[in-house]
């Protein structure tokens, strides 16, 4: 071999190398690549979706509605309806009356139609004679200690010779007035509210029953409410577990590469 011969020498480009690529898991969907050094996005494999379409909250919140309907909805309308109404018609027709000393009648002719007409409930409280006026309605008993009594208007106020008030009324309905001055003696007071067709209801009320159903109301009231919260409680609580998220699946780890 000549000494002008020479034998190239080996680069480092010309050796052969060996390019590994390691793919670390994927963090928030980018995968990054050692050769290039470069990095991309990825789409995973575990099974994500969009928010929105087919996530656990809506399929809670459909299997909430498709387990209720809206005949439980229209239940729970009725129900609580009815539920008020009762407390209510308790209220105006016992326990106001009761509180504030006032005393029930039931109109049992017409002679006050049209504004009180038969089975008209009426609350009437007492009230000072000399505090009466004319159009005032009150009631009064016919004779002194009578349990019978009268329900009319006052049209007049009037004294007799010893200076005594005199009332003068008559029914709406009638077309002269009563036939004896009312006494203040006789007045049990001036009427302060009426509830039309519920007196037929008081008429059958008697003391005992009227005991009777007030506690029977106000239990069946107490066992209601707490069904309503039992189920209510239950609703919620199944809605909250139907709402916790699925574990993700983990990435199976990549085999490693080797020369």
């Amino acid at each position: 071999m000549s000494e002008d011969s020479q034998v190239p020498e080996a680069t480092v480009d010309d050796q052969p190398t060996i390019e590994l690529e390691r793919v670390e898991p994927a963090v928030a969907g980018t995968a990054y690549s050692q050769s290039a050094g470069t990095q991309s996005t990825a789409t995973e494999s575990s099974g994500t979706r969009p928010a929105g379409i087919g996530s656990p909250d809506n399929e809670s919140a459909g299997d909430a509605d498709e387990r209720r309907g809206p005949l439980h909805y229209v239940w729970q309308i009725v129900s609580w309806a009815l539920l008020i109404g009762a407390f209510a018609l308790l209220c105006v027709t016992i326990l106001i009356p009761k509180i504030a000393g006032a005393q029930t009648y039931t109109v049992l002719t017409g002679s006050m139609k049209p504004n009180y007409p038969p089975g008209t409930l009426i609350v009437v409280k007492p009230e000072p004679t000399e505090e009466i006026r004319v159009n005032d309605v009150i009631t009064y008993q016919i004779r002194s200690g009578s349990p019978d009594v009268v329900t009319h208007r006052v049209i007049e106020v009037t004294e007799d010779d010893e200076g005594e008030t005199r009332l003068i009324t008559q029914g709406d309905n009638n077309g002269a007035p009563d036939d004896e001055p009312v006494r203040p003696v006789q007045v049990r007071g001036t009427l302060w509210y009426s509830v039309p067709y519920i007196g037929w209801v008081n008429n059958w009320l008697t003391s005992e029953r009227r005991t009777k159903i007030i506690f029977g109301l106000a239990g069946a009231l107490f066992v209601y409410g707490a069904w309503q919260f039992v189920a209510d409680y239950r609703d919620g609580k199944n809605d909250d577990d139907s709402d916790e998220p699925e574990p993700e699946p983990q990435p199976e780890p990549e085999p490693e590469a080797t020369a």
